[in-house]
């Protein structure tokens, strides 16, 4: 499912960065090879950063 609209970022993608050690949103989309556009993906981001396995993105 795509998170970011702007970047086009999956929520398999930002879950395969914090697999790796991101731990804030900054760190994801650097993961991701991006930067922060709009921002309206963040919430949805922190939410699977909290959760520790990236499988927070709403359904």
């Amino acid at each position: 499912m795509v998170v970011c609209h702007c970047n086009r970022l999956t929520d398999a993608q930002i879950a395969a960065a914090i697999a790796a050690g991101a731990s804030r949103p900054a760190e994801v989309y650097a993961g991701c090879g991006c930067g922060a556009q709009c921002g309206c993906c963040c919430k949805t981001i922190l939410g699977m950063l909290r959760s520790g396995s990236g499988d927070s993105a709403p359904k």
